[in-house]
């Protein structure tokens, strides 16, 4: 072991590497608890877990690297794209977990939050008005009823981990629960948009893009704040605002 390295740190949680062990403090126990079920019951590879103390959950890192990070290109090849689309397949056909999921809202009130958020990053003047308003227009189509499927919530780029053209895990399973298949799809594929008809390709069935693309503005427009306050930055090249930009 030559160094602990903080992978992702911020007022929620924290997750820090020590050699090969991944450690995730996490003062919410409930979410550590929901993580290790639902790896367990996820029929998709995910990390072994090493041991688990209160606030504590420990587990091995993964072979292969991420699939990429935002704001980076990926390196990772079509066919691990669309291994991943494939992978996701089958977490979004396996039965429905026992439990919900954390912040799972309905159409309404999902409308009411982002309209509440785009009011926000207006009057503070986060973003530009025009910027916000195209946006939320091209958000609407992700506002619709949808069949909950077991989805992992939090499907970013860097929580998917690949070995030449293979799926070897998918970690950070705290937001998962029952929602809607294409957010999932879209949070993986979020400024990776040149992408997408390869994961589209391994998932195997006919997606709706506009769905897709209204995800992307969706999660970018409800992230940008959070994410200043958190001490991210979603003004970064390939990032969340250019994402928004790119709706333009």
């Amino acid at each position: 072991m030559d160094e602990v390295k903080v992978v992702v740190a911020h007022s929620e949680r924290a997750t820090l590497r020590v050699g090969d062990v991944f450690l995730k403090v996490d003062p919410d126990q409930a979410r550590i608890d929901v993580e290790v079920e639902a790896m367990a019951l996820a029929p998709v590879p995910t990390p072994e877990v090493l041991w688990r103390k209160p606030s504590v959950l420990a587990i091995a890192a993964l072979p292969g690297t991420a699939l990429g990070r935002l704001g980076e290109p990926s390196t990772a090849s079509p066919a691990a794209w669309a291994a991943a689309g494939a992978a996701i397949r089958k977490l979004h056909e396996a039965p429905l977990p026992p439990w919900p999921g954390r912040r799972r809202r309905g159409p309404d009130e999902l409308a009411a939050e982002l309209d509440g958020e785009c009011e926000l990053l207006v009057t503070n003047g986060v973003l530009p008005a025009d910027l916000v308003t195209r946006n939320r227009q091209v958000a609407e189509a992700a506002i619709r009823p949808w069949t909950p499927a077991f989805t992992h919530g939090d499907l970013q780029i860097d929580h998917v981990f690949v070995d030449g053209d293979d799926v070897t895990g998918i970690i950070d399973w705290s937001e998962a629960g029952r929602g809607d298949a294409l957010f999932d799809l879209a949070t993986l594929t979020l400024g990776h948009e040149e992408h997408v008809e390869d994961v589209i390709a391994g998932y195997g069935t006919d997606i709706d893009l506009d769905v897709i693309r209204a995800w992307w503005s969706l999660r970018s427009l409800l992230g940008v704040r959070w994410l200043v306050e958190h001490g991210f930055d979603p003004f970064a090249q390939g990032c969340e605002v250019d994402v928004l930009r790119s709706r333009m």
